[in-house]
């Protein structure tokens, strides 16, 4: 099969479309032709070096969702078969056109959508899910402030919670503020130009807001937690904009009531990642039928060939939602 390999750490033209063994399937694994993979930060993390090691652990090929159909399906799987149409996380293997996938990490695409709208689901739908919804525990009537909320889990984020009956509010570049706020957020604010903190305490007469989804890190820690209101949940979900030491006083914590909560998908245990795939396709696969709320957001596609282009694309920070790598079997299915 052809595959994108990289014998080197380094910039995107590490990047080479090159012969790769098909991945052996395992008793739990479907096997998948990949017809669609969504590109993540963490694909950029991964070719730099950032976690050290070569794969994710399942395998030395990079990527983490894909869309596609079942060629096979291993002796322990159930609820899936030959010829389904697929989509969901894996841990690694996605920028190739097999890939194997736990079954229990696989949802079913909804006849509505195509390969590529359905690659742009996976993994920002799940995290969105489990970082606002279930530990953010967002709710109808409360409030939320979505960092990043053009790219690709901030604008999930943004959908869930305009499903959800909250109040939004995004930070953006001021050139996608437009279409932050046709996904649902009702206050937008351009993280250059405008103190988030102060527009929260503007808007919010002092109180704050219930939930706050943070992917910066250190330099908006501070103005997170003076923009939550009392007992409000910061949830953790990345630190693009650096990490390291943060300070907060603990009588800020303590007698507001805060809560500071992190989640990574990729470094949880199979079983979690698991919960976490039930609990979003429980509550939200059905929101995507045809006419319904949800609305994967694709930002532009590349052939596989070219994935260095769509890392390019994604270091400009010029995307708003997904971009999608498209095999050559695409133009067939």
């Amino acid at each position: 099969m052809k595959a994108i390999t990289f014998t080197d750490f380094g910039d995107a033209d590490v990047l080479q479309l090159t012969d790769a063994p098909a991945p052996e399937v395992r008793a739990t694994d479907l096997l998948v032709r990949v017809y669609a993979a969504g590109v993540n930060r963490a694909d950029l993390t991964h070719r730099t070096g950032g976690y050290g090691r070569p794969n994710f652990g399942d395998s030395t090929i990079m990527g983490l969702e894909i869309a596609g159909e079942v060629i096979q399906a291993g002796s322990e799987t159930s609820g899936f078969k030959v010829g389904d149409r697929v989509m969901g996380v894996v841990g690694g293997g996605a920028y190739a056109e097999l890939a194997r996938i736990d079954y229990r990490m696989a949802m079913p695409i909804p006849p509505a959508l195509d390969y590529v709208h359905a690659a742009a689901i996976p993994e920002v739908f799940v995290t969105a899910h489990e970082a606002m919804l279930h530990l953010g525990r967002l709710t109808r009537g409360n409030s939320v402030l979505i960092h990043a909320a053009a790219g690709g889990v901030g604008s999930a984020a943004v959908q869930l919670a305009y499903a959800t009956g909250a109040t939004i509010f995004a930070t953006a570049e001021g050139s996608k503020l437009e279409r932050v706020a046709q996904l649902g957020a009702e206050v937008t604010i351009d993280y250059r130009s405008q103190d988030f903190a102060e527009v929260i305490a503007k808007a919010t007469n002092g109180r704050g807001v219930d939930v706050v989804i943070d992917f910066v890190g250190a330099p908006y820690f501070a103005r997170n937690i003076a923009s939550l209101a009392h007992g409000g949940r910061l949830v953790q979900v990345g630190i693009l904009g650096g990490g390291g030491e943060v300070g907060v006083e603990l009588e800020q914590i303590l007698y507001r009531h805060l809560q500071i909560i992190g989640t990574v998908m990729k470094s949880r245990p199979q079983h979690e990642k698991h919960a976490m795939v039930r609990r979003f396709r429980e509550h939200w696969l059905d929101r995507f039928a045809g006419g319904a709320s949800l609305e994967p957001v694709v930002d532009s596609t590349f052939k596989l060939a070219h994935a260095a282009d769509a890392h390019r694309r994604m270091e400009s920070s010029a995307n708003v939602g997904k971009i999608i790598l498209i095999t050559d079997a695409l133009e067939s299915a």
